[in-house]
């Protein structure tokens, strides 16, 4: 609940930045000369961006939420059993060893998002962000019937 609330926070600060960068633009375009056109539209690109950037972050934020939803009312849920640093960090050789099972999981099951959902945070807890996230949307494509791209 604190990271939701946090989320919406964080983003309704940026819609809130948004607005006045945007308002600058158009009082930059506003004045009527060539370069303060050119200036208001340069920065009036960079609200539509952070909207559009907004809007798919919290696009896929929804979407994992109602996967994990859906996995967890079917008992699928990956049981945490990683250990824990005394600072309560993830040791990384158990997220290793973790990982590993979870990546054979998928590649006996690889058109089913349960597996890929499941790598997704066996990803996370690895501390690889990136193919966290792009196995995170092979596994919301699958869920939702939707072309998979390699």
């Amino acid at each position: 609940m604190r990271a939701k609330i946090t989320y919406f926070g964080l983003a309704a600060v940026l819609v809130v930045y948004f607005v006045l960068v945007g308002s600058r633009g158009v009082l930059l375009i506003e004045q009527g000369t060539p370069l303060t056109i050119a200036f208001g539209v340069s920065v009036l690109v960079l609200p539509l961006i952070g909207c559009w950037f907004l809007w798919h972050s919290t696009q896929f934020a929804r979407k994992a939420n109602r996967l994990a939803q859906e996995l967890e009312a079917e008992g699928g849920l990956p049981v945490d059993e990683l250990a824990r640093t005394p600072g309560g960090r993830i040791d990384r050789d158990s997220a290793d060893a973790v990982f590993a099972k979870r990546r054979a999981e998928t590649e006996d099951a690889p058109d089913d998002w349960r597996s890929w959902f499941r790598l997704a945070i066996a990803y996370h807890d690895a501390r690889d962000t990136p193919r966290a996230r792009k196995a995170m949307q092979r596994a919301i494509a699958l869920h939702d019937g939707r072309p998979v791209r390699a």
